[in-house]
């Protein structure tokens, strides 16, 4: 039998409740400029570039609970990425007033959400993690 080859994560999907609040975070917060290519679906969204990959911003129905989560994003579904500086990070995130909690393993990293409840680490660049 043929052997399938996986080559990388190509996009994480989020749902979001608000295309325009989620975009003031991913964008304007974080950076990451929106890739104009999407296609006219049938539901809004945006897609988000982070180097080769995406993050696809879904504007759904949320069928999660946003309530009762954990506190640190480490001990929920999340998406992973790296970061330059995350103390860059963390006072971007400090003067616009979003919480985040520092990785618990020791590393340099950190997790925060989004306006709707989706957990992100974020991993400086150069930690054992991110190599």
């Amino acid at each position: 039998m043929t052997k399938v080859h996986i080559g990388a994560i190509h996009h994480a999907s989020l749902i979001v409740a608000d295309t325009r609040r989620a975009l003031t975070f991913y964008r304007d917060v974080l950076d990451l400029p929106v890739d104009p290519r999407r296609p006219d679906l049938p539901f809004p969204g945006a897609w988000l570039q982070l180097g080769e990959q995406q993050i696809h911003l879904l504007e759904l129905p949320n069928p999660d609970p946003t309530e009762n989560r954990p506190s640190h994003g480490g001990r929920d579904r999340h998406v992973a990425v790296t970061v330059e500086s995350v103390a860059v990070l963390a006072d971007k995130l400090d003067a616009t007033g979003i919480a985040y909690t520092r990785s618990r393993s020791g590393r340099a990293a950190l997790f925060c959400r989004d306006p709707d409840g989706n957990a992100l680490e974020f991993i400086e660049t150069g930690s054992p993690v991110s190599q």
